[in-house]
């Protein structure tokens, strides 16, 4: 039986909610995308969801992460030190004939990305800052706004987010992050699925350690 013939696997095309506006996104295997959600230039990794009614722009997002409702990726800035923070300073083409969009601006803000890692959870209502590098595996709490970087697998929670704690011990994380199990192919992941709801994660790194 080829590969594409595996009973085991569901289509391995997005899912996009017929409500969903996207422009210039690009999207992995088994990517979902919910009800009302809005994206622009994102890219989204293999088996990511984002739930409905959140938006996001300029962002990079890994595999295997989890982006709750209402959430902001690269909330939107405003330029305070000119006359105005209106919106009429950088798209005056919204209201006049023969201005154009100000293309410095919006240079500015799309160099400002966010990057999200592999296996990361995104609580519901959460905003992330322009620039911030969330790292694999960490937890954003709910209605947190993320304005620094987040380290692999700590959780932060707060307006703005702080420190929590770390999910593991230092020295699990690092095997962790050597582990890179987000890459294995799907057969791998099925069949490592059991272990994942039964083993404590020492005893799932000793096993797959070898393996993977």
């Amino acid at each position: 039986m080829s590969e594409d013939e595996d009973l085991r696997f569901l289509d391995e095309q997005p899912r996009i909610h017929s409500t969903a506006q996207l422009k210039g996104v690009k999207l992995g295997k088994y990517a979902e995308i919910g009800e009302r959600v809005i994206l622009r230039d994102v890219k989204i990794g293999d088996f990511s969801y984002i739930e409905r009614q959140s938006e996001g722009i300029y962002t990079d997002i890994g595999k295997f992460c989890s982006i709750a409702s209402q959430v902001r990726l690269n909330a939107l800035e405003h330029p305070m030190e000119r006359l105005t923070t209106h919106k009429i300073s950088y798209r005056p083409n919204e209201y006049f004939r023969y201005q154009g969009v100000d293309g410095a601006f919006r240079d500015m803000r799309s160099g400002k990305r966010v990057t999200i890692g592999h296996d990361v959870w995104v609580g519901h209502g959460a905003v992330v800052m322009p620039g911030v590098e969330i790292g694999h595996g960490a937890v954003i709490g709910a209605n947190a706004v993320v304005t620094r970087d987040v380290a692999a697998y700590s959780i932060v929670a707060g307006s703005p987010a702080k420190f929590i704690r770390n999910r593991f011990p230092r020295p699990v994380v690092e095997r962790l992050l050597r582990l890179c199990w987000w890459d294995w192919p799907r057969e791998m992941i099925f069949d490592a699925i059991g272990d994942m709801q039964s083993l404590e994660i020492e005893a799932f790194l000793d096993k797959w350690e070898r393996t993977g």
